[in-house]
């Protein structure tokens, strides 16, 4: 399980230091901070990094533009970034916003403007709206982690690193190899994006990742699982046994 990585891009060393402060009082961990266009590339490419809060003027130059023009380019590198500027310039604006960033904040930044905007710009970008703004769900599903909000801050948790996911009504307890996770979300939406080869369903209350199998014992419909962790799979789902290549 990590926190989200921030990368920073700001050349103002005061706001940059009290960004940093605001994200990890709230749970978020600031991968790096740029001064300028060519450190946030090589940062970028060379940290993990989940989100960018850009500032647009780097310098007298729009060189946090042109980072983001750059990143665009390039589909599969692409992460949500947020703008942070104290301009007021309309032909400025007009050229950010070609990029698609997912929030403008203006200078002096505000503490909740910037959680909200984080929290938007991971459920835009993952094509889940309102799902922080809602009180039934706390949860972004994506094809290799879950976000999961977790007091003021989203928790990353790695989907291989989950062992097995617990159903009771309309929630989930996601059990991991550090910790576990209850969450109000259907197990249909999780369903739906995770990858059902790898985590599959073997009784009503339990899905499990075939890859945390250690022990099949068939007598008594049970899986050990990593971590000591036992679960029952019932006689609906024992065609996962057939699934498996079994040396006699």
């Amino acid at each position: 399980m990590e926190n989200i990585n921030i990368l920073i891009i700001e050349d103002d060393v005061e706001v940059s230091s009290e960004l940093k402060s605001t994200l990890e009082k709230n749970g978020y961990t600031v991968s790096g901070i740029a001064e300028n266009y060519q450190k946030a590339l090589t940062l970028f490419y060379k940290l993990p990094v989940d989100l960018v809060i850009i500032d647009i003027f780097l310098g007298e130059n729009p060189e946090g533009i042109t980072f983001a023009e750059t990143i665009s380019t390039v589909p599969n590198a692409l992460k949500p970034f947020i703008f942070l500027t104290s301009s007021k310039d309309r032909q400025i604006f007009e050229r950010a916003k070609l990029t698609k960033p997912f929030r403008f904040l203006l200078k002096p930044f505000n503490e909740l403007e910037v959680l909200y905007a984080i929290e938007m710009a991971i459920e835009k970008f993952y094509e889940q709206t309102n799902v922080f703004a809602s009180t039934n769900q706390d949860t972004v599903v994506t094809k290799d982690y879950l976000f999961i909000k977790k007091r003021s801050a989203l928790k990353k948790v790695l989907l291989s690193s989950i062992i097995y996911i617990e159903v009771d009504n309309r929630y989930c307890s996601i059990i991991t190899e550090l910790e576990k996770f209850v969450i109000q979300i259907s197990l249909a939406k999780i369903l739906k994006y995770i990858n059902t080869a790898v985590f599959q369903q073997i009784h009503r209350k339990y899905v499990v990742n075939i890859n945390s199998i250690e022990q099949i014992v068939t007598a008594d419909n049970l899986l050990l699982l990593k971590n000591n962790h036992k679960i029952t799979f019932s006689a609906k789902y024992k065609d996962l046994i057939n699934n498996f290549s079994i040396l006699k």
